[in-house]
């Protein structure tokens, strides 16, 4: 699950985050305690428990206390509307700048699109993450 690129901690938000986003975790749900992702991916809880704090200070979780973490109500539209509003100009015009330094059509960007969006595949929720870290002995 952990690439090294960034800290853990965010790559435990962000992998929460895209699992509100996704649908995969909703309003109400219960994510995995500080002790579960410890315990998973062998980290240190203190690692984990940054990310929920994030989280929390962010509006998406809830801490409900003696009990857990939960889904906070209106986290999907909170993230989507954060994302929305930087979307194009942090990530698409990038993106569309370097295909035209590269020489590529609008006719090719847009085919590309298109496929790309329709492509079904779905993401790994943070429960198929730890059974692939399980299966492959690597948590890190």
């Amino acid at each position: 699950m952990f690439d090294g690129r960034e800290p853990i901690y965010v790559q435990i938000a962000e992998s929460i985050r895209g699992e509100v986003l996704s649908g995969a975790l909703t309003d109400g749900d219960q994510v995995m305690s500080t002790t579960q992702y410890a315990t998973t991916f062998r980290i240190n809880p203190a690692t984990a428990a940054k990310a929920f704090a994030e989280l929390v200070d962010e509006g998406v979780l809830l801490k409900r206390r003696g009990i857990g973490m939960f889904v906070a109500d209106g986290a999907a539209d909170r993230l989507r509307g954060q994302r929305r509003g930087t979307f194009f100009a942090d990530r698409l015009d990038p993106v569309l700048h370097e295909a035209r330094r590269l020489g590529l059509s609008t006719a090719e960007i847009v085919e590309h699109v298109e496929y790309t969006l329709s492509d079904s595949t779905p993401q790994l929720s943070t429960q198929e993450l730890s059974t692939q870290a399980s299966a492959t002995g690597r948590g890190r």
